[in-house]
């Protein structure tokens, strides 16, 4: 039986916490969790070290909330879905009606990176909907840039606010026609320099070992594996599905190596490309969900010469 706010709503009831201070948002957040702990909900915060704490220190001695580590549970999109679901999954089976969830981004993903977590945001009210879960995403206002905000209000069906405040954003978006939309990621300064490596019409084969050559010990051994493994799968992708020719672009730095790759298709027809396992039989889709899993930072971008994806192992939050 849902309870609160969520009371009759089947599926996913997903809020924004747009908070301006530290009382904003314990005046939002602790009225949540204990209502959830009193209703015999699995009730769980997933914040910023900062913020847990703070909220712990606000909770009355063992309250009953699980606290998760935040920094590991948001280190990329397609592995925060893969934990929450199983999360969410989990207590499912163990006979929960509803799941109470509070949890904030942090703050460095407000620069280059955004561009994933925006899409991230959209995605999750169809990649939960089928859990009987509410959560509460929390962003600080005076940190949060304005164009992340209006992101959180085209992503979140509702704002949550102190005194049980639960008001329509106004502007949500349903995730199939928000994601469709072209949301350009910043290029990546090495982008305005002379390419390492420049190749038309590689081999898969090829294109690994190009990549691979490129590193000179600058990733460890693992991250040259993951790299080498996602341009395998995106050159896979263009040749077989995409329009040639095809072009790769390797870029390197001291802190980051950077990977375009670029045909002449018009891309992947599936809007929740690389952030779920393409369930419909989509061409490509399981490669480019394993290529977002194993890289620091991947942008795809739509234009009138083609289809680009971007990949970034290191570093992927240059200043913008």
């Amino acid at each position: 039986m849902r309870t609160g706010a969520a009371a009759g709503h089947v599926g996913y009831f997903h809020e924004a916490i747009l908070y301006d201070s530290d009382e904003h948002l314990l005046a939002v957040v602790l009225p949540f969790l204990t209502g959830g702990v009193e209703a015999g909900e699995p009730t769980v915060v997933g914040l910023g070290a900062r913020n847990a704490d703070l909220v712990r220190r606000a909770l009355p001695a063992g309250a009953g909330v699980t606290f998760l580590p935040g920094g590991d549970v948001y280190a990329r999109p397609t592995g925060a879905i893969r934990a929450y679901r199983e999360l969410l999954a989990g207590h499912v089976a163990a006979g929960a009606t509803q799941i109470r969830i509070v949890g904030e981004l942090p703050p460095v993903v407000f620069g280059a990176t955004w561009d994933w977590w925006a899409r991230y945001e959209s995605a999750i009210n169809h990649a939960y909907d089928e859990f009987p879960l509410w959560s509460m995403c929390a962003y600080d206002r005076r940190v949060a840039p304005p164009h992340v905000l209006a992101d959180v209000a085209r992503t979140h069906p509702r704002i949550a606010g102190p005194d049980d405040a639960h008001e329509p954003t106004g502007v949500y978006t349903e995730p199939v026609s928000y994601l469709a939309e072209h949301h350009p990621a910043p290029l990546d300064p090495l982008q305005h320099t002379t390419p390492a490596v420049d190749l038309t019409d590689p081999t898969p084969a090829r294109a690994r070992e190009a990549v691979r050559a490129a590193d000179h010990g600058l990733l460890s051994p693992d991250g040259v594996d993951d790299l080498v493994m996602a341009v395998s799968e995106v050159v896979c992708n263009a040749l077989r599905h995409g329009t040639t020719p095809v072009r790769v672009r390797v870029w390197c730095a001291a802190d980051r190596i950077v990977v375009t790759v670029h045909d002449r298709g018009p891309g992947p027809k599936d809007p929740y490309a690389g952030l779920l396992p393409a369930g419909d039989g989509s061409e490509g889709g399981l490669g480019l969900w394993i290529t977002h899993q194993s890289c620091d930072h991947v942008t795809s971008h739509r234009d009138a010469d083609g289809f680009t994806i971007r990949l970034t192992a290191g570093n992927a939050h240059f200043p913008v």
